[in-house]
């Protein structure tokens, strides 16, 4: 029976410790996320979409802002925290309980429209357990008992339910901003079960919990274990590729850069962004690199997405915005969420990205290195293909002597960047390759197009001052994304100024197991931590110049900046030791990845 106290009643205080952003666990039903404590807070949850508004935020703002807790009421010690199997299907166990944790991925749900969504936990063991939900008081801050659970007020609707045993006793309390509900389990009289039914029909299934569960460690396991992994860190590799498979939004094929939002690049500052959209540039990065592990599905899906953007959407490619919604459409304006304080008080928290008015010419590269790599994995391509290639070098054509914000996403005046052009020249280059390859065409005209634009790189990018290739024309400053001159193949891995910008750029940008962007000021306050996918990019290069040694020394130490359950975030702080920036990040583990292939590669493994 459930039953409304009106006591007042407050979480755990505001003073609970911060935990490291790399300590946390990830959920999806590849439509939604939940972010999870070591010790199964789930601190994190958008619905029905993973853009959408949070219902459980304290990740984000502390426990007043919503979390859905599961523990032993008394104090026993600290839990252990694994994936079940080769799934996203997590398990957090102390002495005496345990709880799985799960988004249920049973009956198609991945691919249906994100209209409805279960998140599943099963509590085990011979403990008394205490049970804890109270949603984002910005989204919704009322709790009402029924018969089987609590009911979740959002206006005059009840999108959102917590569903248990009737026998469950909920008690309901305020704590002045919304109402938490709590309820005391006696595990020893076997399992409970509790889901939190969010959306029109999410209660309606045909299978009990244990088939359900199921068919979730199916969904995972079945698409991970038909992948090639390479010898390194093969475990650690698998993970990775479970989490870009996450970050895919099976409805629509759109490929989603982390589930979080304005987890900080540095701890207290303002350097906090919206990652929760589809980047062109790093959806066709990570679908290009499950490509390589033997999986095409994901980057037809995502063609396939980004076809109908420019079909249906009236999308031009020479006018492609960096980022768009999983469904194809604009972001909604950056603005400040005020009623979230920010992860250790670091604000702005933001919805929305303005990153999304910006020109970026390097995203036609990406997205044609993709083609490409499925062009030699023997994909499916068509004349719908065929004529993407023609549109994106067209656009190249048209635009690549414009300056941009670049990768980097810079608020600023636009410049040349030196990665934009080097992209701009691999779109030229990758489709070359396809036309004469993949669809037995004569382009001689893109031939010139690409010596036109090497030859500006080489001549304009290359700082004698600096003796490297520099972040942008006329430029002193070192970017490590121009490492990508030498990895895209626009000068030889032994060409002397490639050599020299690869260690200028361990010199001055690496500090221990991470690289930076860059050290100039960018007219942000503040200060970024290392970048992952940098770290990735200089242990590439080291491979190409043949320092195998100290590649697989550096890759020894990123690997080690994966959290307790193998998942990065987008940096790394070299003093502090912890990580920062949202969580996890597809770059960091698209980057692993490839690491790990080219080293077994390299070295004959």
């Amino acid at each position: 029976m459930s039953e409304a106290v009106g006591r007042q009643g407050r979480p755990e205080s505001s003073s609970r410790t911060i935990v490291p952003i790399e300590q946390h666990s990830l959920l999806s039903d590849q439509r939604t996320a939940a972010v999870v404590t070591p010790d199964a807070r789930v601190v994190w949850l958008c619905e029905p979409r993973i853009d959408s508004p949070p219902l459980l935020a304290e990740l984000l703002g502390g426990p007043d802002t919503g979390f859905f807790s599961v523990r032993p009421l008394e104090p026993a010690g600290d839990p252990v925290q694994r994936y079940v199997g080769h799934s996203m299907v997590l398990e957090t166990s102390w002495d005496a309980m345990s709880v799985i944790d799960y988004l249920d991925c049973s009956e198609g749900l991945p691919t249906e429209p994100a209209e409805r969504s279960r998140l599943v936990r099963v509590l085990t063991g011979t403990d008394q357990a205490l049970v804890e939900f109270t949603p984002f008081p910005g989204r919704s801050n009322r709790l009402e008992c029924s018969a089987d659970g609590i009911e979740v007020r959002d206006g005059d609707t009840h999108r959102v339910r917590l569903r248990s045993s009737p026998d469950l006793e909920w008690h309901i309390e305020s704590h002045g901003r919304g109402d938490i509900a709590r309820a005391e389990v006696d595990l020893s009289a076997g399992p409970v079960v509790l889901e939190l039914l969010c959306g029109t029909g999410a209660d309606e299934h045909a299978l009990a919990e244990p088939q359900r569960r199921s068919a979730t460690i199916t969904h995972w396991r079945a698409w991970v274990d038909r992948l090639a992994l390479p010898p390194l860190q093969t475990e650690l590799v698998r993970r990775s590729a479970l989490v870009l498979k996450a970050l895919c939004h099976g409805p629509t094929g759109a490929i989603i850069a982390a589930p979080t939002t304005s987890l900080p690049q540095e701890l207290g500052g303002s350097r906090n962004w919206d990652y929760r959209y589809c980047w062109m540039r790093d959806a066709s990065m990570t679908a290009a690199t499950l490509v390589r592990l033997g999986s095409i599905d994901e980057a037809m899906d995502l063609l396939d997405w980004l076809l109908r953007l420019i079909v249906s959407g009236g999308a031009s490619l020479d006018r492609l915005a960096p980022i768009y919604t999983v469904d194809g459409e604009a972001l909604p304006p950056e603005q400040p969420e005020p009623d979230l304080p920010g992860y250790g008080g670091s604000r702005p928290v933001r919805i929305g990205n303005a990153a999304e008015q910006q020109f970026q010419t390097d995203v036609f590269g990406p997205i044609m290195e993709l083609i490409w790599r499925l062009g030699r994995a023997g994909a499916p391509l068509d004349e719908r293909h065929w004529r993407l290639v023609e549109l994106l070098v067209d656009a190249v054509g048209q635009r690549w002597q414009e300056p941009d914000q670049g990768i980097w996403e810079i608020r600023a005046a636009p410049r040349h960047h030196v990665h934009s052009k080097t992209m701009c020249w691999t779109a030229v280059d990758r489709g070359i390759s396809l036309a004469g390859t993949t669809f037995n065409r004569s382009v001689p005209e893109w031939e010139r197009l690409r010596d036109i634009i090497e030859a500006e790189v080489l001549a304009e990018g290359w700082n004698p001052e600096a003796n490297a290739f520099t972040a942008a024309y006329g430029s002193t400053d070192l970017d490590s994304a121009v490492l990508a001159v030498g990895l895209a193949g626009l000068v030889p891995p032994d060409d002397a100024r490639w050599v020299s910008t690869v260690e200028a750029i361990e010199t001055q940008l690496r500090r221990g197991p991470t690289v930076y962007r860059y050290r100039r000021d960018d007219g942000l306050p503040g200060e970024p931590s290392g970048f992952n996918l940098m770290t990735c990019w200089l242990i590439d290069a080291k491979i190409l110049i043949g320092d195998l040694d100290g590649a697989r020394a550096l890759f020894d130490d990123y690997s080690a900046l994966a959290g307790p359950t193998g998942l990065l975030s987008e940096e790394h702080d070299p003093v502090t030791g912890q990580s920062r920036g949202n969580f996890p990040q597809a770059y960091s583990h698209l980057g692993l990845i490839e690491n790990a292939l080219n080293l077994a590669e390299a070295s004959d493994l």
